[in-house]
C-alpha cells in the first residue's frame, strides 16, 4: 500500500509577506544604559548583516511627578536625547568604513514600554532589540524587555 499524503493549504495570517529574506526594519531601544549600547551594537551587526534599516528609538519619560514639582524634566530628556544622538552620530562615522548600516534616530514621549511599541507599529519593524533591565525592581513588576515578549507582536531579542 503506497499512501500519499496530502498536503493541506497553509492559511496565512494577514499582514505577513511570503518571500521576504530576513527583517527590513530592526528597532533598538537606547536610554544611554551600558545594556542599552550593548544592545544597539547587536542590533547594528545584525542590520549590517541583513541589509536592513536599524531605527535606534529613544524614550523621553514623561515624569508627572517632576513636572509638579518645578523640574525641568523635558529640558533633561531633551538634553539626554540629544547627546545619545551625538554618541550615535560619532560611533557611526568611526564605524562607517567597516560596517555600513543604514540607521536612524527616533524620539517618542511616554514610558519605555509604550514607546517601543508605538516605535516599532509606527515604523513596522521586523524585530526589536532591547538590553536587559539594569534595575532590581524590575524582577517584581516586570521589564521592557520581558512585556515586549508577552506582547507577541515581534521577534524580541534581549541583549545581556
Amino acid at each position: 500500500m503506497n499512501e500519499e499524503k496530502q498536503q493541506q493549504p497553509h492559511s496565512v495570517p494577514a499582514g505577513f509577506e511570503r518571500g521576504t529574506d530576513g527583517p527590513k526594519v530592526i528597532v533598538v531601544g537606547v536610554d544611554g544604559s551600558d545594556s542599552s549600547w550593548r544592545a544597539a551594537a547587536y542590533a547594528a551587526g545584525l542590520a549590517r548583516r541583513q541589509h536592513a534599516l536599524l531605527a535606534l528609538v529613544y524614550v523621553q519619560p514623561v515624569l508627572a511627578g517632576g513636572a509638579a514639582l518645578g523640574a525641568p524634566v523635558m529640558e533633561m530628556t531633551e538634553e539626554l536625547a540629544d547627546e545619545l544622538l551625538a554618541e550615535i552620530r560619532a560611533t557611526s562615522e568611526r564605524l562607517h568604513t567597516v560596517h555600513r548600516v543604514r540607521w536612524e534616530f527616533h524620539t517618542f514621549r511616554g514610558d519605555p514600554y509604550g514607546g517601543l511599541v508605538r516605535a516599532a507599529d509606527e515604523l513596522k519593524a521586523d524585530a526589536v532589540v532591547v538590553g536587559a533591565s539594569e534595575q532590581a525592581g524590575h524582577r517584581l513588576v516586570g521589564s521592557v524587555a520581558v512585556r515586549l515578549v508577552k506582547a507577541g507582536r515581534w521577534p524580541v531579542t534581549v541583549v545581556p
